[in-house]
């Protein structure tokens, strides 16, 4: 099973970055407020894009990769959306 890392945009222009196995139900979870665990932060900041997304074999794989970008700044981020834009 594939996973995928993926970061949206918000309302408030700030960058959320998670994992998934499937990334467009996951984003309409988000847009819709109807996961039943996690991302509690794009209850209060509602995603308004979907700005990256990279697939990996593993979900340790994707785990590290979501670590590292979560800790980067937002430029950095950035960077990798328009690197593959």
């Amino acid at each position: 099973m594939a996973y995928f890392v993926y970061l949206l945009e918000t309302e408030r222009g700030t960058i959320y970055t998670g994992i998934a196995t499937d990334v467009l139900r996951r984003y309409k979870e988000h847009l819709e407020g109807t996961s039943k665990k996690g991302a509690k932060y794009t209850s209060a900041n509602k995603p308004v894009k979907l700005l990256y997304t990279k697939e990996y074999k593993t979900k340790s794989e994707a785990m590290k990769e979501e670590y590292r970008i979560k800790h980067l700044p937002r430029a950095k981020k950035l960077e990798l959306f328009n690197k593959d834009a």
